[in-house]
């Protein structure tokens, strides 16, 4: 029975770690867009310009 006193507190502390977690998830966009990525790897990416390679740093 004594158990339960450590038990329930953690429990609450956890689930309102989860949801902070999930809550921070919905707000930042993680969720947004679940389709863009899966079909992103279909897309033939042969249009893109490389960029432009950087010279050399002088040397002072």
């Amino acid at each position: 029975m004594d158990i339960l006193y450590l038990l329930i507190p953690l429990s609450l502390v956890l689930i309102t770690l989860v949801i902070g977690a999930f809550l921070w998830a919905i707000h930042s966009g993680q969720f947004d867009d679940l389709e863009g990525p899966a079909h992103e790897i279909l897309m033939d990416k042969d249009d893109i310009v490389p960029p432009k390679s950087i010279p050399p740093e002088r040397h002072q």
